[in-house]
This record gives structure tokens, C-alpha cells and sequence, in this order.
């Protein structure tokens, strides 16, 4: 059974962990926190929505990326793996070569919501997120069937909750036409 150090970690530090467990860890306040392997009805939600705004990306034109379990920097020695992020292509060439771990603001993050990551989601990375300047900010929740979409306003985030067939409003992907239900349905077979 594999242990995760109690030791601190610097955010530097954390840049070149590894523990050669092949598992993945966040940075909180220093300390390394284990995530668990998501399920295949994650791996399917967050590929959907990855294709569907690589899709919109690409059909405006934009200067845009997608990526998955990418880290996000979110404080002195804190840095968080988001499911799914988009950046510019101006915030990609500085990393090239060092771990994949944004230390500017992301356009927008998507989380897809599992048992183990309710609190994590709903509360810490929202507060997170908001202090970094994420300007808008996704929590997928497969669990209460519902999308709730946040906009940062001066410094906070106003929220809105998209259930069944709504049409989300993204302010990032003004033209998006997509309901919780096609996003929930991908993580079926």
C-alpha cells in the first residue's frame, strides 16, 4: 500500500514530486493530497465536453486549448488538477518543458463532481478558482443531474444552475447549445 508523505511541500517542490506511483496529487497548503481514480462515467462526461469545446474552438477560430488533469495554481503552496481547462495559446509557451501546472488563470474550468469530491468542488475549488480570477467556472454534478455554471463579478461567483434540458449560457462559449441531459448521457455506454 502506498503512503502519501506528511512531509511540506513548496510549491516548487510539488513542480517535481514523484513518488513513483503513477497516482496523481494536489497541492493544499503545502501538504499532497491523493486523488482517486475517476470512473469511467468522468472519463466519458469530461471527454464529451472536451470534443464539444474543441469543437466550438475550432469552429470559431479561437487561439484556444483544451486540456485534461492539467494543475492550476491557486496559492502560495496550493496547486489543484482540474478535470478539464481552457487556456489561450499565449499561456502555453512557458511551459513547454516544466510540469503542466498553470500559474496564470485559465478562461474556464470544468469539474465533473464525484462522491469523494462534493465539498472539494462545490466549496474549496469554487473559493479557490474565484480568488485566481477564473472568469467562469463549471461543476458537472452526475450525481444531482445538474450543471451549475459560475461567472466571476468582482471578485465572486454569481451562480446559475442548469438541470435537464436547459440550455447552459457559458460566457466563454457565447454560442454553446447544450443541455445536462446530452452532457449527462455521455457517461453512459
Amino acid at each position: 500500500m502506498l503512503t502519501t508523505p506528511v512531509t511540506k511541500l513548496t510549491f516548487e517542490e510539488y513542480l517535481n514530486y514523484d513518488d513513483g506511483s503513477g497516482f496523481h496529487h494536489e497541492l493544499v497548503d503545502g501538504k499532497l493530497e491523493l486523488m482517486n481514480p475517476p470512473t469511467f462515467e468522468h472519463f466519458f462526461i469530461t471527454k464529451f465536453l472536451e470534443q464539444l469545446l474543441d469543437g466550438e474552438i475550432k469552429r470559431l477560430g479561437l487561439p484556444w486549448l483544451t486540456f485534461r488533469e492539467i494543475g492550476v495554481r491557486t496559492g502560495k503552496d496550493k496547486s489543484r488538477l482540474t478535470d478539464l481547462c481552457v487556456v489561450t495559446q499565449e499561456q502555453i509557451p512557458d511551459l513547454l518543458n516544466v510540469s503542466a501546472v498553470f500559474e496564470s488563470a485559465p478562461l474556464l474550468i470544468v469539474e465533473v463532481v464525484s462522491p469523494d469530491s462534493i465539498k472539494r468542488d462545490y466549496r474549496y475549488k469554487r473559493s479557490e478558482y474565484a480568488a485566481i480570477g477564473v472568469p467562469e467556472y463549471w461543476i458537472v454534478d452526475p450525481l444531482e443531474l445538474k450543471i451549475t455554471v459560475l461567472l466571476l463579478e468582482e471578485g465572486f461567483y454569481e451562480e446559475k444552475v442548469f438541470t435537464a434540458d436547459q440550455k447552459i449560457v457559458s460566457q466563454t462559449f457565447g454560442e454553446l447549445a447544450i443541455a445536462p441531459d446530452q452532457v449527462f448521457a455521455a457517461g453512459n455506454l
